[in-house]
């Protein structure tokens, strides 16, 4: 009997590799509430707000860490590569709060941006690394120790403790930033460091459970005969379903990781909620996934129609994008209604996406076809914050007086709006060849004993 076939051990290990994602996901977006008042105290504008957020991409798509990531990840091991991406978020996350905590002469410029938003984003670009990373190696874990069990179920858990860190953010970050007297913008992140760190002692309780699960006789990734070669790469590049569920994936969430950005702004600026409340309305979102995901997954590891529970989701997408470009709609009842739509759709796609991989790249593959597939996302998670922010500042002034500055948001949303429906097209492509392949996405993921 394998430790695998004991729920208390396998359970006991998503939670505490669970918490690391928490805490990777509250300091992802710790900052996206506080653009208005880094304006306000920082003097930074949007450009400087939304090219500070595409920072989160930098070192993981030019200098291609992701993918090193994935290849440390299927020939080291989950526990090293673990344990070093944990590490590299609280170093990331500490030179965010130093950058923002310091104070610089005016003037003060490097590559055409104020210095202090360059060393902060240095520190997010870091901290990125760090926390794609321990992303792949977390779903690879979930994977080794859930496949042919509650898999979808444990991957919709896991998102769902990990989007209650978003959720914090979103929601607290704030409120907390503005409980000190000046306001203090570096707060949230040295209690997001704190987290971190708590996180990485956790991830290092679970290496002992994966060390008893190596001595049962299932060889480590990083000793087994099969492991990952470099020339497995060219099997998952020559993989149509693995192109399909990278582009729908970084389609998807460009609706979505970089709205939560701006949306406690958005909130502010078109629906007219106050400061102190608006960045409650975004952070609904993730705390509605926290039920939804798991349900979803259990769902599909029961009843399967994976294919087809990905299109629905993408076409919500499009039907709340849409409703948010229309300017007459602009009642704070409106905007938690889209919002409550949304987190239904943010539960809908990764609850079957995630765990469709696993069905169509071999085991030992796996990590290097997540860090693939996260480096395809990541390119989005870069690219649409720094057009939104240049948008905005260029193209969406309504009035601006000192600090004070109100933006019209509808053609950001008209960007969203577009990405959505690419990702409808790409879902629906992905269904044709998966009937055509074989691959089972339309089939339970529960083995039937």
């Amino acid at each position: 009997m394998s430790i695998k076939d004991s729920k208390t051990k396998r359970w006991t290990v998503l939670s505490l590799i669970a918490f690391l994602m928490l805490a990777a996901y509250l300091v992802t977006d710790l900052m996206s509430p506080l653009m208005d008042l880094l304006r306000e105290t920082k003097e930074w504008n949007a450009d400087d707000f939304g090219w500070f957020m595409s920072a989160y991409g930098w070192f993981n798509v030019f200098l291609l860490m992701l993918l090193l990531g994935g290849i440390i990840l299927d020939k080291k091991g989950v526990r090293f590569t673990g344990m070093m991406a944990a590490t590299i978020m609280v170093i990331g996350t500490f030179i965010q709060y130093f950058a923002v905590s310091a104070t610089f002469a005016p003037g003060q410029l490097l590559f055409g941006y104020k210095i202090q938003v360059v060393y902060a984003a240095v520190g997010y670009a870091l901290f990125a690394i760090g926390a794609e990373t321990a992303g792949i190696t977390v779903t690879k874990i979930i994977v080794r120790w859930f496949k042919g069990r509650e898999l979808a179920l444990a991957m919709g858990l896991q998102l769902s403790v990990a989007r209650i860190g978003m959720a914090l953010a979103l929601g607290l970050a704030l409120p907390y930033a503005k409980l000190f007297t000046p306001p203090s913008v570096s707060a949230p992140l040295l209690l997001g460091a704190i987290l971190i760190l708590i996180g990485l002692i956790l991830f290092f309780i679970y290496t002992f459970m994966e060390k008893e699960l190596e001595k049962e006789g299932l060889k480590s990734e990083s000793n087994s005969e099969e492991g990952f070669k470099l020339s497995d790469w060219g099997l998952i590049i020559k993989n149509k379903g693995f192109w399909l569920i990278a582009l729908l994936c970084v389609l998807f969430y460009s609706c979505v990781f970089p709205f939560l950005k701006f949306a406690t702004s958005f909130m502010i600026h078109k629906f007219h909620v106050p400061e102190g409340l608006a960045g409650a309305i975004p952070a609904m979102l993730p705390f509605g996934t926290i039920l939804m995901t798991p349900i979803f997954g259990g769902i599909y590891d029961k009843k399967g129609k994976g294919a087809s529970i990905m299109i629905i989701g993408a076409a919500l997408l499009v039907f709340v994008h849409a409703l948010f470009t229309v300017p007459v709609l602009n009642n704070w009842i409106i905007a938690v209604s889209l919002m409550i739509v949304l987190g239904v759709a943010f539960s809908l796609v990764p609850s079957a996406m995630w765990p469709a991989v696993s069905k169509i790249i071999p085991e030992k593959q796996l990590g290097s076809a997540y860090a693939m597939i996260f480096y395809i996302q990541n390119i989005g998670l870069m690219g649409v914050p720094f057009l939104i922010g240049k948008v905005l500042e260029n193209y969406c002034k309504v009035s601006e007086q000192g600090a004070e500055v109100l933006y019209n948001y509808t053609l950001p949303e008209v960007i969203f709006t577009g990405f959505a429906i690419l990702a409808v097209c790409v879902a629906f492509i992905l269904k044709v060849v998966d009937k055509k392949a074989g691959y089972g996405l339309e089939t339970p993921n529960t083995v039937k004993e």
